[in-house]
């Protein structure tokens, strides 16, 4: 049965979605940027529907000409046009009884949409070169990377379609929002990239370390190609990040790879940004807290907020002021381990992964990777 890989929160919340919604008829709209699993999503949602002993039809809309895409979902009748010697059942009635998969929605034309719109109405199919509908028992689940409002307002994509197909929304998250998701994955595409009976690849915790900072800008995908690309031409090898060419690495991770390979000491340097307002409401004992922070990490923090001399008149965001003490609090962290994420999480008695994880949150993931403008 197709999973949602990973065991952060965000990948345990998908799959609980999917089994909430498996088996509802209602049509699914998948949001998300490009390989990040949609697809993965889809099949999930089929397999374990009851609907999974029928056809699971996935259609790409931006890989078939426009001239023959209505024929494609819709089948077409013999002599309909020229080159039709016989009749052809559509992607729709091949997903009778099953689930139909329509991929970059977004894409599609607006006379298209129109049509579309119509099978979704309607739940029937008029094939090209046909006299009458064909009635389609089909479950769909649509996807797109766009921003479909947008494209709405822009007048190229349909308000009513866009309604019809957003009953139940899902959006598959970008892997830089799930790093502790990183080293499942690896082990995952390494078994299946095992080639001539060797052993699966494997990584060194520097190699994981860095594969879980750098941005993946192709998300689950890239990940996938990259270790397809590993298992080819180092099969059953146990790789360290300074071990691997650097011409076979995204340009980010080869960066990274010149930056620790050349100071291993010091190769996570930050580009500190400036502090922000909010230190100037920090009691007098704020230059040692990072000295206690590891035994009493909570008591020093509150402590720390108990810096305000008295709440102002218009109230504050409680949230946010938090927020900005823990954004500036591993600022220091950083500064003080000239960026050795590992050091950094033992000063804040953090997780190496939950440390990943916020400096992605407050946008300090860049001052790690550009070691050179230090």
């Amino acid at each position: 049965m197709t999973t949602f890989k990973g065991a952060s929160e965000a990948a345990q919340s998908i799959r609980d979605l999917i089994s909430r919604v498996a088996n509802s008829t209602a049509t699914v709209l998948i949001t998300g940027e490009s390989g990040t699993g949609k697809e993965l999503v889809a099949r999930a949602l089929h397999d374990e529907s009851n609907r999974a002993g029928a056809n699971f039809v996935p259609i790409n809309c931006t890989a078939i000409p426009k001239e023959l895409i209505e024929s494609e979902l819709f089948g077409h009748r013999k002599g309909a046009f020229t080159g039709a010697m016989n009749d052809r059942i559509g992607r729709f009635e091949l997903a009778h009884g099953g689930t139909i998969f329509l991929d970059e929605i977004g894409d599609l034309s607006m006379d298209m949409q129109v049509k579309l719109l119509r099978v979704l109405q309607e739940r029937t199919v008029d094939p090209v070169g046909g006299h009458k509908p064909v009635h389609v028992d089909v479950r769909v689940v649509a996807a797109t990377h766009c921003d479909l409002e947008a494209k709405i307002v822009s007048g190229l994509f349909r308000e009513d379609l866009y309604y019809r197909l957003n009953v139940l929304p899902l959006k598959t998250p970008a892997l830089r929002q799930r790093p502790d998701d990183v080293p499942e994955l690896l082990t995952h595409f390494a078994r299946h990239g095992v080639q001539n009976g060797a052993q699966p690849i494997s990584f060194t915790d520097d190699f994981v370390d860095a594969l879980q900072v750098y941005a993946w800008p192709g998300n689950v995908r890239e990940l996938s190609n990259l270790v397809d690309r590993f298992s080819t031409l180092f099969a059953g090898q146990h790789l360290s990040l300074s071990s691997v060419p650097a011409d076979l690495l995204p340009k980010g991770l080869a960066q990274l790879q010149a930056e620790r390979c050349a100071h291993p000491a010091t190769s996570l340097k930050p580009v500190v940004p400036k502090p922000t307002k909010v230190t100037s409401i920090y009691s007098a004992a704020t230059s040692d807290l990072l000295d206690v922070l590891e035994t009493n990490p909570v008591e020093d923090i509150i402590m720390l907020a108990q810096g305000i001399s008295c709440l102002p008149e218009e109230g504050l965001s409680l949230k946010d002021r938090l927020a900005d003490i823990e954004r500036d609090l591993i600022i220091q962290a950083l500064a003080r381990t000239e960026g050795n994420v590992s050091q950094t999480a033992r000063l804040l008695n953090l997780q190496r992964t939950t440390l990943i994880e916020k400096l992605n949150k407050y946008d300090l993931r860049q001052g790690v990777l550009n070691v050179s403008a230090a």
